[in-house]
């Protein structure tokens, strides 16, 4: 089969082929595992993290691709969850412990055992891959393969980081940051929580009238004032000043998510201004996500086909990946990035 292999780190600003094209091996199937004939893989910044070596894979070559829609080829000894032509999604998390407390307590994505789809094991930048059957999912048949696929992470993430504010229909909700994941979980609170004002905070215009387009009641920079003091706010920039300007913004126990895979190195002139008093006093809350669960995909998925949401996508064939991870990097982005391989 062709896919595209990581084989080192490499630094994208000086490199114009990371991935390289190739023949590999039809994985062969173990015990309760699915053989999925790719249809489609979304494009994510985790990729760039990986290729860079910010979070690097533990071997190579590897097989990027953590955002995969297929059909289910084959099924291994064991294997009974779905029937061949099934359509399936697999997302960030491609297995756990299963015995650990964590994943007692359905919350796999924190399994010291944990591994990532495309990092840890071979992922979807291909035409075919395998995973255990308890970590594919069913994709609506209100989605397309494309429209699915940039769903499986930032509309996972999203929904995770959703859940752990804890707000209620109501309650008041802050967004900093307007991005993939953002923009989705703007789309999730207008349908779950319809009483809910949301405030989004955004460095450009463009994303400040994005948001208002979609239903936002209300934009900003990030050291601005809400009109109102906020429940809860989401946190998806790479940076540490919105995380200090959104703790001013809470209300007395109120709680801060940071959805982040990773932060810049802290900026000490600026954590100098973090008061405790201002910021910190009257029992607020922070809280990071960390990867995703099962639970997370399953129910986003269901909620996605729902609403529908739909994700603006642009498309590349396989042999194109390197070409749209570069487009990535330099902010060349006009909806998610999909291969589309079929």
């Amino acid at each position: 089969m062709k896919a595209m292999l990581l084989k080192g780190v490499s630094d994208l600003r000086s490199s114009d082929r990371p991935l390289e094209y190739s023949d590999v091996p039809v994985p062969e199937l173990g015990e309760g595992e699915i053989l999925v004939r790719v249809m489609a893989s979304g494009v994510c910044h985790t990729e760039l993290d990986e290729i860079e070596g910010r979070t690097p894979p533990p071997h190579y070559p590897v097989i990027p691709g953590h955002q995969v829609v297929g059909t289910v080829e084959e099924s291994g000894e064991g294997a009974n969850k779905f029937t061949t032509g099934d359509r399936v999604g697999v997302a960030w998390i491609y297995s756990s412990c299963g015995v650990c407390r964590y994943c007692l307590e359905a919350n796999e994505n924190l399994c010291p055992e944990f591994m990532a789809t495309g990092r840890d094991a071979d992922g979807g930048y291909a035409e075919y891959m395998k995973v255990s059957q308890d970590y594919a999912y069913n994709i609506p048949d209100t989605l397309g393969d494309s429209e699915a696929a940039p769903l499986l992470c930032a509309g996972a993430v999203g929904y995770r980081a959703l859940r752990l504010t804890g707000i209620t229909d109501g309650q008041s909700l802050g967004l900093t940051g307007f991005g993939a994941s953002g923009h989705l979980v703007l789309k999730m609170v207008k349908h779950m929580f319809p009483s809910t004002h949301v405030y989004v905070f955004a460095r450009s215009g463009t994303e400040r009238e994005f948001a208002m387009e979609l239903g936002a009641d209300w934009t900003g920079d990030a050291g601005e004032y809400t009109p109102e003091k906020l429940d809860a706010v989401i946190d998806t920039t790479p940076v540490w000043k919105p995380v200090i300007e959104a703790l001013k913004n809470l209300r007395s126990g109120g709680r801060l998510v940071i959805n982040a895979i990773r932060k810049e190195d802290v900026d000490k002139d600026y954590l100098l201004k973090l008061k405790y008093h201002e910021h910190m006093w009257m029992e607020k809350e922070i809280k990071s996500v960390a990867n995703v669960s099962p639970r997370d995909v399953k129910e986003f998925l269901e909620l996605a086909g729902k609403i529908p949401i739909r994700a603006k996508i642009e498309e590349y064939p396989l042999k194109e990946a390197n070409r749209a991870l570069r487009e990535l990097k330099v902010g060349n982005i006009r909806g998610a990035k999909v291969l589309k391989l079929v």
